[in-house]
Parts: C-alpha cells; structure tokens; sequence
C-alpha cells in the first residue's frame, strides 16, 4: 500500500490496528506519521490520546502498556513509534501484533531498513496490519513525480522550469517539495512555475546550469557550452566540476544505449534506456550529432577528466581550465 493509500483511507475514517512503514524513501514514511501525529485526532484528544516514542529510548514494554491503554474521550488513540530501526528488543513486540487493540492505531516509522521478511514478525505485520515498503525514485521518475506533486497543490510547472529544479537538486523528495512550496508561496496569484521562478527563488541560473550544458553539448553548440564553462568557472558554488561531470555522462552513457534499440517510438525508447520521456529528444538528438565512435569518445574523455579532477595524472589544472578543455575535445574530438 502506497504513502497516499494509507492517508487517503484515514481521510475517509478507514484504519487498521497496526500500520509498519518500512525502507530506504523517508519521505513517504515521514508524510504517514506526520498525518498520524497531528491529523487523526484533534487536539482535545491528541492531549489524552496520542503517545510517540522514540526507538533509540524506549523499551518495548512500555510502548505495548501505551497500546494496551484505552482511550480516554475518543473512539481511538494513536502510539507512534519513531525510528524504530534504533530499538533493541523489537521482536518483543509481536504478541501484542499478534493480538493488537482494536481502538489503537499503532504506527511505526522503521527507516533505512526492512524487516526480515522470514521472520516472525514480518507474517505477522503482514496478516494483522498494513505494511508500507518504500524505496528510493530513480532519476527518471523525478520530472513526473515532481509535475505530479506541483499539479496536487492545484498548480502546473512548465517543463524547462521542471527540469532546471530536478537537476538542481537531485533525488532529495523532501527538499523538492520544500522549494515548491517556497515557489508557490512568490508567485503572486499565478498558477504556473516558470523558469524565471525557479531561477529567483530556488538560486539556479536558468541559463548557466549543468542541465544547459548537456543541451549545449548534444546540439554541438560550442560557443554557448563554453559561455556555460565559463560561468562556472567564476561562481564554483554553482556547478562544481563533481557535480558536472556525472551530469555529462549520464548524458553520453544513455545516449550510448540508444544504438542498440530497433524501435523509433520515443516513449518505447525512454522504457528501455530507462529515462524519462521529458529527456528521450536531448538523447535522440545527442546521437544524431555523435553517432556511435562519438559517444565513445566522449565516454573516455568524460573517464580520463573525471581522474584529473581528483589529481590522477595531473599537476593542478583548474577545474575550469579541465572542463574547457574537455568540452571542446567532446565536440570536436581530432581527427585520426
């Protein structure tokens, strides 16, 4: 059962004795129990009826003595319990799993981890409640599940201004939602994020950022993919050269897949070299310019750079000078 299951089915008063929430995504674990915290019940009885133990601290007799209570002045109570990945002795827990308290919503935030699923207690988390098991989006899952996220809020976000953000900041759900928020909070009665948005707001620049210097280098565009270099050369913080160099292979190595794929439809495409369909034309365009032995060349290069940026082979090379040097043999790699 997903994040939003479990909440919708709250919203509509539907609750199980026993919710685990289990993995390595601690977003989708950390919107459940904040709902459980302060939405279930409401401060009159939240004051009587809502306990939250912390796994580091807290023995497990005193967390089932909390679940064994009744509530008082309500129909239920909530026990939370927080990083329970922390908690010694957590299998004593099971006999009250097994036999669990029906006016009781017992939900545990168990992160980084899952539990044995041969083990007593996974059969029994999975017979008695309801278990949530997260796990890390992949790359290309980001535009849509961002665009979705805007989108729930009852706003849009044109694509570029999509991009620029996921490229920014990466597979960190929280801070995404963090900077949307931030975003719609500026944007004056309008209804859709721009790239002139995120540019003022979220601190990327809409023109100098390593998503641009991809376009710039699967177009062959030379002079603006230097005009990018050199912009991160004189403001470092922006784009360091660790961050820059996995950006272009990611580029180059999807690109690289598409050789081997004997079908034209973009979306089949995006499937198969496991990518967005927001991305597909940057790699579908990438090839067309390269073909196959340049794509190659730009993998060896974007090898060989990568080790003189951690002083491998070189005597101190600025990292602007590295990534100067390097995008002029991408895009122009000498002739034999």
């Amino acid at each position: 059962m997903s994040a939003e299951k479990i909440i919708g089915e709250w919203k509509r008063g539907i609750y199980k004795p026993i919710y685990w929430l289990e993995g390595e995504e601690e977003y989708f674990i950390d919107k459940v129990v904040d709902y459980a915290e302060h939405k279930i019940l409401n401060p009159s009885e939240a004051s009587f009826n809502l306990s939250v133990f912390y796994g580091k601290d807290a023995q497990w007799s005193d967390v089932v003595n909390a679940c064994m209570r009744y509530p008082m002045f309500a129909e239920r109570q909530v026990i939370l319990l927080k990083e329970a990945q922390q908690m010694r002795d957590i299998a004593k827990l099971e006999p009250y799993i097994e036999k669990p308290l029906g006016s009781t919503i017992f939900v545990v935030s168990y992160k980084e981890k899952k539990v044995d699923g041969r083990s007593k207690l996974a059969k029994l988390l999975k017979e008695k409640g309801e278990m949530l098991t997260t796990k890390k989006l992949y790359d290309n899952q980001l535009p849509e599940w961002t665009s979705d996220l805007v989108h729930d809020k009852g706003y849009s976000i044109n694509q570029k201004a999509l991009l620029l953000l996921v490229d920014h900041i990466g597979n960190d759900l929280s801070r995404i939602e963090n900077e949307i928020d931030k975003l719609l909070v500026n944007l004056e009665g309008r209804k859709t994020i721009s790239e002139d948005d995120v540019e003022r707001y979220v601190g990327v620049s809409k023109e100098y950022n390593p998503f641009e210097l991809q376009n710039a280098l699967a177009k062959k565009d030379i002079a603006k993919a230097i005009r990018i270099v050199n912009y991160f050369e004189a403001n470092p913080k922006a784009a360091p050269i660790q961050l820059v160099l996995p950006a272009l292979y990611n580029l180059f190595s999807k690109t690289y897949m598409i050789f081997g794929q004997n079908n034209n439809d973009e979306k089949a495409i995006a499937m198969n070299i496991g990518v967005s369909p927001f991305f597909v034309k940057d790699y579908l365009l990438t090839a067309k310019n390269y073909g196959p032995a340049g794509v190659q060349n730009a993998l060896m290069l974007l090898h060989h750079y990568n080790l003189r940026s951690i002083g491998v082979g070189d005597a101190g090379t600025s990292d602007g000078a590295l990534m100067k040097e390097l995008v002029i043999k991408v895009a122009l790699p000498a002739r034999s």
